[in-house]
């Protein structure tokens, strides 16, 4: 019997090693022993992207679709890590040298550090994750109830159903934020890598594939004798023989494609894997072998998916496959909702259920905490990026310009910033559990999690668009993101909501005051049936036609500011300018010191800025004592650091306000490139001469070393005669009674050797 308290401690004492690891990562850091400054943690913690959509929901995609339910959502990534990671290494290197906080500041920061865009990029990231996040929620949830009723197999009452303090998502919900909050906020400037995070998150990766694993084998090879037995089993059932083939027509094929669109852009636009992928990166180096290390890791995590599938379809729902009351009660096609009755399971549960069927009880018990392993990776770090966009780009903007509040009189407003990070990741997550409680009871992980890849998809032509187009402009950026999410939130989000019973049915049969032509399953009078497409493919097609036309069109027509082009170039030609880029100022400005170190001391607090300013002074020999002005490099390092802490946007305002400005024309801010880039030629230029001298340097000792060689061999040749010579001339002397044959014929020996002896040295010289 596995008693609700044994579970209680078990997942306790997990949290708790959660807890141990991520201390001991920031005590490790702390001394400078950094424990993910290597490629293997970097690659570990990407696997955050597997979530429990991955654990749960890819086993019950399986089983409505076979493979094609769900491996496009792994082979996405894995060709945008392949075939992608110029642009992933393009966005890091760009994040590093303009200390971006989060795919809100990236954007922003392009499009002329804009506040307009920043918070509409937060607002459509928070409104687009909160689905995804009630997934895990609802995983959570869902498996804890399961694994109570340990032996029986049967799905709970509906959350709907009961209030909040009864239900256990609300407090599984509770202790993720505050979690998140502990860990993700313990230090105010976001550039700055949460290790301690970093490594839990790693461990957890490692703790779910282990999990998902050890699941595949008990199925394969305890139940069954193999692959090739279970698979035999499975296709004496034709409705299960069905699913070893793909089913070829437009639905299928624009379904797949879609998603696996989604899946590629998804990898780095999702908050959380921006904030993974660039923000965390200690190394640039460390994307080489993770763009290998990661689909390793995808593939292991997914190769018994349709074992466990096959698996529980055969268990739970052999004999009801032959039985037609049954079977009206078995789940719907994918995306559809999902509703079971006459003790019909999940499908999406089957990694746990099909454990517990079989009274596997600590096996069972090692699922839910992989399951819950899954889910908690995903909703720590994904609260933790949200929360620094809500506080950089909605909240501190806002306030800063509240003057009743009086806040740019204060003189340390660091603890504001950590207060409005904590709320808000607090809010977030209740967020989450609400659209779980009220919308997603009666739908499948996999067509949830959906809608939110539909939402940070509208992110790719701002992101792509801008670091490879310099007459992308804000005016086109912003329209087209705003249009986009629209589209999205009447496709998609609104549908959702009329099936859960919050909006009338009548907007999805006639559409909006009996419009047609309006209905959000077939926008504009779209012929979905005949294109093939399902809701997800037919939301992203309006989504993103609107937000590419929108972009590119209003981009050719509108202008760019001073510091919207600058921005261009900076991000386009990162890799032209990064060398020189933290070197070069924009700035045409000055301030007084003392201003800057105030203004610094207020968001980031006194012993980081004077931490800052001393590294600073110390990189260009600057006695503060003696520097009350600040230059351009300074008013531009003290902005860069603020960026840190409030992101791009904000600290571009704060400066501002402390600086006597004049803004630089186009022609001098080309000038300042134009200076960087011959610098970075000159600079080029004396490597290649270094590179030349150590190669002739390389090239003399050679010929040293020969010369060596040839006058030992000269003066081995030239002895050998000489000592003949010698020798035989002694000889004459000292026998002057010598027979003449015997003198003629030694005088002869001495003559020829002379005359080599002549020979040699003539070639010598």
């Amino acid at each position: 019997m596995l008693e609700q308290k044994i579970i209680i401690f078990v997942s306790f004492g997990y949290m708790g090693l959660l807890f141990a690891i991520a201390f001991w990562g920031d005590k490790r850091a702390e001394t400078g022993k950094s424990i993910i400054s290597n490629p293997y943690i970097y690659a570990l913690s990407l696997a955050v992207y597997c979530t429990a959509w991955t654990f749960y929901g890819s086993v019950g995609a399986a089983s409505r679709s076979g493979a094609t339910g769900f491996l496009n959502i792994y082979l996405g990534p894995t060709l945008m890590m392949i075939l992608g990671w110029p642009i992933l290494r393009k966005i890091i290197c760009i994040s590093k040298i303009n200390r971006i906080t989060s795919i809100a500041d990236f954007i922003a920061s392009r499009y002329g550090k804009s506040a307009t865009i920043a918070g509409a990029v937060t607002i459509i990231a928070v409104l687009g994750i909160v689905p995804y996040m009630s997934v895990q929620i609802k995983a959570i949830s869902t498996s804890f109830q399961l694994i109570s009723q340990y032996p029986d197999v049967y799905m709970a009452k509906t959350a709907s159903s009961m209030s909040a303090t009864k239900d256990t998502a609300f407090f599984v919900t509770i202790l993720l934020a505050l979690f998140a909050v502990v860990f993700g906020t313990r230090h105010l400037e976001a550039t700055e890598r949460h290790e301690g995070l970093v490594a839990a998150i790693a461990f957890e990766s490692i703790v779910k594939l282990i999990a998902i694993i050890s699941v595949g084998l008990f199925i394969t090879y305890g139940l069954y004798s193999g692959f090739g037995d279970l698979f035999a089993q499975a296709s004496l059932v034709p409705q299960i023989k069905q699913l070893f083939v793909m089913e070829v027509n437009a639905s299928t094929f624009t379904g797949w494609y879609n998603a696996l669109f989604l899946a590629m852009m998804a990898i780095f636009l999702l908050p959380r894997q921006f904030q993974v992928i660039v923000v965390e990166n200690v190394d640039e180096n460390h994307l080489k072998k993770a763009v290998w290390l990661f689909p390793l890791y995808l593939l292991a995590i997914n190769i018994f998916v349709i074992p466990i599938a096959f698996g529980g379809m055969l268990h739970f729902y052999g004999q009801c496959f032959s039985d037609p009351v049954c079977k009206l009660s078995l789940p719907q096609t994918f995306g559809g909702i999902l509703k079971f009755t006459n003790g019909i399971v999940d499908a999406d549960y089957f990694a746990l259920t099909l454990l517990m069927a079989k009274k596997q009880q600590g096996l069972a018990l090692f699922a839910f905490i992989g399951g819950m392993s899954a889910a908690t990776g995903m909703v720590i770090v994904e609260t933790i990026a949200l929360s620094t966009m809500v506080c950089n780009d909605l909240v501190m903007p806002v306030l800063l310009r509240l003057s009743f509040l009086k806040l740019k009189q204060k003189s340390d407003l660091s603890r504001l910033l950590l207060i409005i990070r904590r709320v808000s990741i607090l809010l977030i997550v209740l967020l989450g559990y609400l659209y779980f409680h009220y919308v997603v009871e009666y739908y499948s992980l996999v067509s949830i999690g959906m809608i939110s890849f539909a939402a940070v998809a509208q992110f790719c032509p701002a992101v792509i668009g801008g670091i490879f187009w310099k007459g992308a402009t804000k005016s086109g950026a912003l329209l087209g993101l705003l249009t986009g999410f629209l589209i999205w939130m009447y496709t998609l989000v609104l549908p959702s909501l009329a099936q859960a019973g919050f909006l009338s049915q009548d907007l999805l049969t006639h559409g909006p005051f009996g419009i047609e032509f309006l209905n959000p399953l077939h926008l504009f009078g779209l012929d979905v049936q005949h294109l093939g497409f399902n809701q997800y493919t037919h939301a992203v097609f309006w989504s993103m036609f609107a937000n590419i036309a929108l972009f590119i069109g209003v981009s050719l027509f509108s202008k760019q500011n001073a510091m919207e082009r600058k921005q261009a170039t900076l991000f386009v030609d990162v890799f032209k300018y990064s060398e020189e880029s933290e070197k070069s100022s924009f700035w045409k400005a000055t301030a007084a010191v003392v201003d800057l170190r105030t203004l610094l001391e207020r968001f980031l607090g006194k012993n980081r800025t004077d931490d800052a300013l001393a590294l600073y002074a110390k990189e260009h020999n600057i006695n503060w004592e003696n520097k009350l002005i600040a230059d351009a490099g300074l008013v531009s390092y003290s902005e860069k650091l603020l960026a840190g802490a409030i992101g791009s946007a904000t600290a571009l305002v704060m400066v501002r306000s402390v600086v006597e400005e004049e803004p630089l024309g186009m022609d001098e801010i080309m000038d300042i490139l134009d200076e960087t880039q011959q610098i970075i030629i000159y600079s080029r230029e004396l490597e290649k001469a270094t590179r030349d001298l150590e190669a002739a340097n390389e090239r003399l000792k050679e010929l040293d070393r020969m010369k060596n060689e040839f006058i030992s061999t000269v003066t081995h040749e030239l002895r050998t005669p000489l000592t003949s010579v010698r020798a035989l001339a002694e000889i004459v002397q000292n026998n002057p009674d010598l027979d003449a044959r015997k003198h003629h014929q030694f005088v002869g020996i001495i003559i020829k050797e002379s005359e080599r002896l002549s020979r040699l040295i003539n070639n010598v010289l």
